[in-house]
C-alpha cells in the first residue's frame, strides 16, 4: 500500500506545484505536524477518491473557501483549480453562485481574490 504522505504529495504536486514549499515553510517553526496532517488527510484520503475528479473537487473547494472567507487558502485553491483544468470563467461563476449561500461580501472578496490570482497569471480580463 502506498504511503499516505506520498499519496497526498502526488496530488499536491498536481494541484499546488508552485506553492507546495510555502505551505510547509510557513508551518515548520510552529506546527510542522499540521503540514503532514494536510498532506495525509485531505490530499491523501479525500482528493484521491475515484468518485469525483480533481477538477470538480477544486471547484467545490473554491466554493467552500469562498463561503468561509478564508482568502489565503482560497487563492491557493484558485491556483489549484486552474492547474487541474478549470477556466477563469468557471471559477468566477462558482464564486458568484456563493452570493446565494454566503452573501455578497464573501462573494465579492472571493472574486477579488480570484482577480489577484488571475492578474499574477496574466489571465485578465476574464472572457
Amino acid at each position: 500500500m502506498e504511503d499516505r504522505y506520498e499519496k497526498g504529495m502526488s496530488i499536491l504536486r498536481i494541484t499546488n506545484e508552485d506553492t507546495i514549499e510555502e505551505i510547509f515553510k510557513e508551518l515548520e517553526d510552529i506546527a510542522p505536524d499540521l503540514g503532514r496532517f494536510i498532506v495525509e488527510f485531505p490530499y491523501s484520503e479525500i482528493y484521491t477518491r475515484k468518485e469525483v475528479d480533481l477538477k470538480t473537487r477544486e471547484l467545490c473547494t473554491v466554493a467552500a473557501l469562498t463561503t468561509l472567507g478564508t482568502i489565503p487558502q482560497l487563492k491557493d485553491h484558485i491556483n489549484a483549480a486552474l492547474a487541474v483544468g478549470n477556466t477563469p470563467r468557471e471559477i468566477v461563476e462558482i464564486i458568484m453562485q456563493m452570493t446565494a449561500y454566503a452573501g455578497f461580501p464573501k462573494a465579492i472578496n472571493g472574486v477579488m481574490a480570484a482577480k489577484e490570482v488571475f492578474k499574477e497569471k496574466g489571465l485578465l480580463p476574464v472572457e
